[in-house]
């Protein structure tokens, strides 16, 4: 089977003379990313999409994740060890003051809970609560913008799908899509959820990127189509130097079961800035064909990355590579073949 290419469409990417260059450099799914779409642009962005390509989309859910909402700019600093309102209801935030989404998860926070907002850019502890809102103590300094994943130091309840991902999903039937992801696959509950909207015709892709979810591939896997390992939110809840492992431990167990396995995050980080990935980034996408991954998947390279075209012509180029590895090649056919 051929090396599947997924890529996120985004702000660098949604126009025709792009999406055309990334449909003729073989990609094979589009995926519109919910938790960066607002519901009132789906049907939108869906036929601008269909109208210059007839590659698939994917919708990909916003799920079981927590986010902190609009911030009155992208780059906003909280100082050490100053006071920040946590409010249950949607505020502008500032250094002040802050909300998340989605809004059930303030009311389930307690004191000495901490909040890790955008890859520990941040960390807030709950101090009291007064009501209306919480009162935090900024634990990290840092700066964040608006709609950063955050989590928190102990399990709260969270739906497998926001009501977003529920009318997107409806918007996305209707639009004749057939391809949908499920952030934050829990267990087979969450699955299951999922199939009662989009039914069982359509082609589901199951994120892994929780402990619970890596737990319960046993369950999850006869469900779905295919899964997605996001290493990114894996690695909130995994320490890092465990990630490589892991992912390995998921693509041969996934495989034994004859799932498909797709791969994300940072696999081309750099392109994001420059027009060529670094020598670990070439390996890492190098060794994850290796250890059988089924695709690969693009976000932030495709989708707010400066080089779009020129980050799917490079993992072409390495699939390319692959596809001619052979370990007992000569020294002069694995230079210049």
């Amino acid at each position: 089977m051929p090396t599947k290419i997924l890529a996120t469409i985004g702000p660098s990417s949604l126009n025709e003379d792009v999406i055309k260059k990334l449909t003729l450099n073989g990609v094979h799914l589009f995926r519109i990313n919910l938790s960066h779409t607002k519901l009132s642009d789906i049907s939108n962005v869906i036929d601008k999409i269909k109208s210059f390509t007839d590659v698939p989309i994917c919708l990909d859910s916003e799920g079981a994740q927590v986010r902190n909402q609009d911030m009155e700019s992208e780059l906003v600093f909280f100082s050490k060890d100053s006071k920040v309102k946590i409010y249950h209801e949607p505020v502008l935030g500032n250094s002040k003051k802050i909300s998340f989404a989605p809004v059930n998860v303030s009311k389930q926070l307690k004191v000495n809970d901490i909040i890790r907002i955008d890859f520990n850019s941040l960390a807030l502890k709950v101090l009291e609560d007064n009501g209306s809102f919480l009162i935090a103590n900024v634990e990290s300094p840092g700066m964040i913008g608006s709609n950063k994943a955050a989590d928190i130091d102990r399990e709260i309840q969270l739906d497998a799908l926001t009501h977003k991902d529920r009318e997107a999903f409806k918007i996305g039937l209707k639009k004749g899509l057939t391809n949908f992801s499920l952030s934050f696959t829990h267990c087979a509950e969450d699955v299951k959820e999922v199939r009662k909207i989009i039914g069982n015709d359509t082609n589901l892709i199951s994120k892994i990127e929780s402990i619970r979810g890596v737990l319960n591939l046993k369950e999850i896997l006869p469900l779905v189509d295919q899964i997605l390992i996001d290493r990114g939110d894996l690695s909130r809840e995994v320490s890092i130097e465990r990630i490589p492992y892991l992912q390995r431990l998921i693509i041969y167990y996934a495989k034994s079961k004859e799932v498909p396995v797709y791969v994300a995050t940072n696999l081309l980080e750099s392109m994001i800035n420059v027009s060529s990935p670094t020598r670990a980034e070439a390996n890492d996408v190098a060794s994850t064909l290796l250890m059988g991954a089924s695709g690969l998947v693009l976000a932030a390279e495709t989708a707010i990355g400066k080089y779009p075209v020129e980050s799917v012509e490079m993992i072409n180029s390495i699939v390319q590579q692959f596809n001619k590895w052979n370990p007992n090649s000569s020294f002069k056919d694995a230079i210049f073949n």
